[in-house]
């Protein structure tokens, strides 16, 4: 793969994100401590190479529990999921380990809360996104999904006076403030959450990749063509002025991306594993090509175990490694 590269940038932060790094180990932890087999419902996360390498090392993955065996351990994946898919594996008696990232958790409490105070809530996402899925089923008759600033002029609502929002996390400040400044022009008591919904780590890669943007020739995002927050980081690039593609992995380089690139950029999205990114330096490397790194944050963010996983543990006389520990600090 040749190509006139001079010098290779590495954007800083990428790649997995706290909640993630927790799904996985999971994953990992459960096929240890859980009789097998174990399921998944869903992809844990949207990589490829992610759900293939936990399925090399025993995990069964499905699209619903009707596919899992009564008593069966299962695993919700970060993304979340509605009360009727937790309803269902309660009803059946399965074991269930809920690998819901804490940031989409704490979205479905505020769905819940508004609900409650008989809010209309409009939900700011994809509508086809499994996090916005698991949302919008805390409070369907209540929940309004809505992707762009041209859906606000003809929304809806029963009482106009009572009106919140929500955020899809994997969508950047810059994604939607435009809808909320028109949601709050439509709806003038308009309420929203008190912190942001924003993940740190969706605003974060695409800062780093805002920075990136101008001192490269051509941007490679490497992630899974479902994964929303790597799409993002694509289109924010773009939007810059420069040339970007998303690929799953270094296969997908087509050598006419490269023939004018004196300077590439290399990102990654929150689903995916820094081999790949390692993978793609090295085809692209050549003798006498640069590769730096530039940082706009430093992330330390990590999130606590599910509890019913160290129950798991316990029950057949085991204790979680000592590794878990440093991912305990939330």
């Amino acid at each position: 793969m040749k190509a006139p590269i001079s010098e290779i940038l590495l954007a800083g932060p990428r790649g997995f994100c706290a909640g993630v790094e927790r799904a996985i180990d999971i994953v990992e932890l459960a096929l240890s401590v859980c009789k097998p087999p174990v399921y998944v419902r869903r992809e844990i996360v949207h990589n490829r190479l992610v759900v293939e390498t936990l399925r090399q090392q025993g995990a069964i993955f499905v699209d619903e529990l009707d596919e899992v065996p009564d008593d069966a351990t299962v695993i919700f994946s970060a993304h979340g999921i509605s009360p009727e898919v937790r309803e269902e594996g309660a009803r059946r008696g399965l074991r269930v380990i809920d690998a819901t990232c804490p940031l989409v958790t704490k979205v479905h409490l505020e769905a819940i809360r508004y609900a409650r105070e008989d809010y209309s809530i409009v939900l700011i996402g994809h509508e086809d996104h499994d996090e916005v899925i698991g949302t919008l089923g805390e409070a369907p008759d209540r929940i309004f999904v809505i992707a762009a600033v041209d859906k606000v002029a003809t929304l809806e609502v029963p009482n106009p006076e009572k009106v919140a929002y929500l955020t899809q996390t994997t969508l950047s400040v810059d994604d939607t403030r435009d809808v909320i400044e028109a949601l709050r022009r439509r709806f003038p008591k308009i309420v929203g959450p008190s912190r942001n919904d924003i993940c740190y780590a969706t605003q974060n890669r695409q800062a780093a990749v805002k920075r990136l943007a101008n001192d490269v020739d051509l941007l490679l995002v490497i992630g899974s063509a479902n994964s929303s927050n790597a799409i993002r980081l694509v289109e924010v690039a773009r939007t810059a002025g420069t040339h970007a593609h998303l690929i799953n992995d270094v296969g997908d380089i087509r050598p006419e991306w490269l023939a004018t690139a004196r300077r590439v950029g290399i990102t990654a999205g929150a689903s995916t594993p820094e081999i790949l990114v390692t993978q793609t330096v090295e085809a692209l490397r050549g003798q006498g090509v640069a590769v730096r790194e530039v940082h706009v944050v430093e992330e330390d963010v990590r999130f606590a175990l599910p509890q019913e996983l160290a129950r798991m543990a316990e029950e057949r006389g085991m204790t979680l490694p000592a590794r878990t520990a440093m991912r305990q600090t939330i």
